[in-house]
């Protein structure tokens, strides 16, 4: 079986590596007001430069930034809209790691004025990794649902947005501009970090949402039409896919659940041609719902787990994807590791070697498989 035309590749990755120590370093120089925001750049560029070449060495087709210029995988995008502040968490989220539960006050966003993107927010560091790459550049941004779940409407400023129609569609628009920019730029594989869907699989979050005021029901057509609106002005040849995540600090994880609840929707009614799906252990449930997968839609089974360094057996990774192409044809799989390994700059309980180890692994079996 040929390696695909288009992303998805059949050996792909979620995006995020993990940060150097020198760039650690140089973001806390920055922050401390030691370094310029010149030289904070220069060595950002320079360890990206680095990780595109150690993904080419690998023998990925797809490469990405790493997430290097970020200190969370969604704020750093978030920010750059007008009228956006942001607020520590007074209730801690829960990650459950092998080694027991951490706590993270997490940072979430207030909407206090009327939306605008002022200036692209990812355009010059997509025009950078393109610079770098003779593969396909891929680019990661957050799913517009993030500036609402974890706060809901209070969030919202009332002013501002009396209705929360009218927020959803503004928030639609200037993420649209995004896009439309990124295509403009020449960005033809575009990918949606979405965490709300997933927890909203988990029966004890969609609890905490019905306590916030809103339905757990109805929230996943709302993002979906969200979504939707975020692509109407992509280019016609860029390739958007959405990764689905439970959670991914420091090798934790917050929700549980397979994809049932949601899995009709997520497959037929967003505007999606690939979704990269965590099934690294049973808290993602089973193969099941990609029955409702439709033709041409690509699914990138993430059974290497990012959260570990344990590199798995080649042939339990095979006989998983057997499992899945007994409800979703061959051809229509793909394979990664299930989240990224830094979704925020403290990163996974791994080393970068390990980290690279486990990307090897998958191109490895991505050949074995589709050849």
């Amino acid at each position: 079986m040929p390696e695909r035309s288009l992303p998805p590749s059949r050996a792909d990755h979620v995006g995020s590596l993990l940060r150097p120590a020198s760039l650690l370093a140089a973001r806390a120089g920055r922050e401390a007001g030691n370094i310029s925001a010149e030289a904070l750049r220069r060595v950002e560029n320079e360890a990206i430069g680095e990780a595109v070449r150690k993904q080419e060495e690998l023998g990925l087709k797809v490469v990405t930034d790493g997430e290097l210029r970020r200190a969370w995988y969604h704020l750093d995008f978030l920010q750059g809209f007008t009228n956006i502040a942001t607020q520590r968490a007074s209730v801690p989220a829960k990650f459950q790691t092998a080694g027991g539960e951490l706590e993270l006050q997490p940072v979430s966003t207030r909407v206090v004025g009327k939306l605008t993107r002022p200036r692209g927010i990812f355009i010059d560091d997509f025009k950078f990794l393109k610079s770098m790459t003779t593969v396909t550049p891929k680019m990661t941004i957050p799913s517009p649902s993030a500036m609402h779940f974890r706060g809901g409407r209070k969030t919202v400023d009332v002013m501002a947005y009396p209705e929360i129609e009218e927020f959803y569609d503004d928030l639609a628009r200037v993420f649209a501009e995004e896009v439309r920019d990124l295509g403009a730029a020449g960005c033809r594989y575009l990918q949606l970090d979405e965490v709300s869907l997933a927890y909203l699989c988990d029966p004890t979050l969609q609890e905490q949402v019905r306590k916030a005021g809103e339905d757990p029901t109805e929230l996943p057509k709302t993002y979906a039409a969200l979504i939707n609106g975020t692509l109407a002005q992509k280019h016609p040849d860029m390739v958007v896919c959405m990764h689905l995540c439970r959670g991914n600090y420091r090798s934790g994880w917050v929700a549980e659940g397979g994809y049932e609840p949601i899995a009709e929707m997520l497959f037929n009614e967003i505007a999606m041609d690939g979704y990269f799906l965590e099934y690294d252990s049973d808290r993602a449930g089973n193969f099941e719902p990609l029955r409702f997968v439709p033709k041409g839609k690509i699914v990138v089974l993430g059974l290497i787990t990012s959260k570990s360094p344990q590199l798995e057996s080649k042939d339990d990774i095979k006989r998983r994807i057997d499992q899945a192409a007994k409800f979703l044809p061959l051809d229509q799989l793909a394979l990664s590791p299930q989240c990224g390994f830094a979704s925020t700059a403290e990163g996974n309980a791994l080393t970068a070697e390990e980290q690279y180890a486990k990307l090897r692994l998958t191109v490895e079996i991505a050949k074995d498989v589709w050849g």
